[in-house]
């Protein structure tokens, strides 16, 4: 089964986003095993990103000039790195201001959702959403359709 981590830069203040996030967690169980990393701060980000245990993980970066995967290519692509032998992804948002460029060179792939901005906080909620999506898809799920 696929581990998922998802960093985050900041934690979730407003109940509404969080009660969100916790939903779709609670989905994804079924298909990987998730586990969510909140780093307080620009040090604690980048150390966590940079640690030794995250080596062998394969590293996503949301970014705005990453590029713009539809649901079924952003499943297309989660399904052939599992079928390559990779077993534990990495899906990255950083703060406001985004993801520094140093950073975001240990990720293998850039993601963009859209050119528009959006506060990472409700980024969140849309990228475990489409997590959520993409996984359902590669099961033969309804939920997409």
């Amino acid at each position: 089964m696929l581990q998922v981590k998802l960093l985050c830069h900041g934690t979730l203040k407003e109940e509404y986003l969080r009660a969100a996030c916790s939903e779709y967690i609670k989905r994804l169980s079924a298909y990987c095993r998730f586990t969510l990393y909140e780093a307080k701060d620009d040090a604690s980000f980048a150390a966590w990103l940079t640690s030794p245990a995250q080596q062998k993980d394969y590293k996503i970066a949301l970014c705005v000039e990453g590029k713009q995967d539809s649901s079924e290519e952003f499943a297309a692509r989660l399904e052939k790195l599992t079928a390559g032998g990779v077993s534990s992804v990495v899906l990255v948002i950083g703060a406001s201001d985004g993801i520094p460029e140093n950073l975001k060179d240990l990720c293998q792939y850039r993601l963009s959702f859209s050119r528009m901005t959006f506060p990472h906080q409700l980024m969140r909620v849309i990228l475990l959403e489409q997590l959520y999506r993409a996984m359902n898809i590669n099961h033969g799920g309804k939920y997409h359709k």
